[in-house]
């Protein structure tokens, strides 16, 4: 049965845990903010890049991109993703789809899977269906962190994927929809191929003449791609962090109203049991004086 003092205990409990959440709120509204405006302000240098790259395919009069045949067949592929997810709970279903969705992708692609991982959550549940995740990176926990992991992965990926035509980079990471929602999505990052170059042709050169380009055409072209896949990494990276953030402050607006409404109970419990007891002591009082009165 319930006392006064228990009551008051399990109120204190709930009146830190409101803190908490109220503090992990707004952590994550502050969060949400620096990486949006990383997203938006790298949204310009990344369609300035592809316009770089439409106009290297229209000096070189590149109408299409054909993959070379690898030795072997698709089953000696290897696929390599690299998927975004979290360090940290409280972030309701946002590693659990993304989970599935990777899972997904991933069955319809032929070839060895190797899975690196940016976030300790996703790569357990990831290891837990059983895929190989090698490598697991540190988190970012600002925006200047991103791009140590961005040279990083890119890194990483140049030592494994140079002279090997047989691997295949994939990108997944949950993109925002809107102030609290969030899809995951696939990216393949290279090898470069015709669904990717038509994609990148949608842009409309700005202007009516005809881009020139100035230099050496290799290095040219190496600049342009070095630029693409830095920022197709980190508009992935701040693109996932948004979502999570967002998804904990949801996760977050949900633990308070369910915070608030326990308080709301746990306070009329409290005042309910109060009020039970004074009445039993002014009904003992009442019942003193009246058995005194009746003895005189």
């Amino acid at each position: 049965m319930e006392t006064q003092e228990s009551l008051r205990k399990k109120l204190r409990g709930a009146e830190d845990l409101k803190a908490v959440v109220r503090t992990m709120k707004t952590v994550a509204a502050t969060n949400i903010g620096q990486y949006e405006r990383s997203v938006s302000s790298l949204g310009d240098y990344y369609r300035t890049v592809k316009l770089g790259i439409i106009a290297y395919l229209r000096h070189e009069e590149i109408i299409s991109i054909i993959e070379m045949n690898k030795s072997g067949g698709r089953d000696s592929k290897i696929i390599y993703a690299i998927v975004f997810g979290s360090e940290q709970g409280l972030v309701g279903q946002f590693n659990d789809s993304l989970t599935d969705y990777v899972t997904q992708s991933l069955h319809a692609i032929s070839g060895k899977k190797v899975i690196w991982t940016v976030g300790e959550r996703i790569q357990l549940l990831l290891s837990d269906i059983g895929f190989n995740t090698t490598k697991l990176f540190a988190f970012p926990s600002s925006v200047n962190a991103i791009t140590l992991l961005v040279h990083q992965i890119l890194v990483m990926s140049e030592t494994v994927f140079k002279g090997n035509e047989t691997i295949e980079f994939y990108i997944f990471h949950n993109q925002p929809t809107s102030a609290a929602d969030y899809i995951p999505k696939a990216q393949r990052l290279l090898p470069l191929d015709e669904t990717w170059r038509q994609s990148a042709t949608m842009l409309k050169w700005p202007t009516k003449l005809n881009p020139q380009i100035i230099g050496g055409i290799e290095s040219t072209l190496s600049a342009l791609l070095h630029a693409y896949l830095f920022t197709s990494l980190f508009k992935a990276c701040a693109e996932s962090l948004v979502s999570e953030n967002a998804s904990r402050l949801a996760a977050m607006q949900r633990a308070e109203k369910n915070i608030d409404e326990l308080l709301d109970d746990l306070s009329h419990q409290f005042h309910s049991l109060r009020q039970g007891s004074i009445d039993e002591e002014l009904f003992d009082v009442l019942s003193g004086f009246e058995i005194m009165s009746n003895d005189r």
